[in-house]
């Protein structure tokens, strides 16, 4: 009977470091289903929850994929996964939003505070600075589900939330 796992790995990043990632997990016979990858300054980063066939062990998969040449120096963790490995209904995106401006502290805390204030569930979350034409501009990228019910009232305050921060907001549907 196959088992899940969680995968997370942190490293330098790395052209090709993808490939050869998700290259080895498919011959190990892995089946990677919920999978993130990220560059964070100059790491990074993936995590997936996969699939490993019996008697594929979690061990077996770290060894294995310590031995690439590409994650040499990685932070390499294969633990069982427990959780349900299928979103939940509040799992699913229902909503884009991207805020975009100069960065300050406590920015991310207050957006999210207003998704929560609805009941809302951020699903996905992404931060960069990014050179502007005459400044750094900060961007930050979520992927929600809003209740239906509350989802104006949300969007509205997330743009307020962003408006007195001196910030830019634009959302759509998913």
């Amino acid at each position: 009977m196959a088992h899940d796992v969680r995968i997370a790995i942190s490293c330098p990043d790395r052209t090709g470091l993808l490939s050869a990632i998700t290259g080895r997990l498919f011959d190990l016979g892995a089946d990677i289903g919920d999978a993130s990858f990220a560059v964070l300054g100059e790491a990074a980063e993936f995590a997936t929850v996969a699939r490993l066939p019996d008697p594929l062990s979690a061990e077996e998969v770290r060894n294995t994929l310590t031995g690439l040449a590409e994650l040499d120096g990685a932070d390499i963790t294969v633990a069982p996964f427990t959780l349900g490995a299928t979103h939940s209904e509040s799992g699913q995106v229902t909503h884009r939003i991207e805020v975009r401006g100069t960065d300050r502290p406590g920015l991310v805390a207050r957006l999210t505070e207003a998704f929560s204030d609805y009941g809302a569930n951020i699903v996905r979350m992404d931060c960069e600075r990014v050179r502007g034409a005459s400044a750094e501009d900060y961007i930050v990228r979520i992927e929600a589900w809003i209740p239906d019910a509350r989802a104006q009232t949300c969007l509205a305050a997330v743009d307020n939330t962003a408006q007195s921060l001196g910030l830019s907001s634009r959302s759509e549907p998913a």
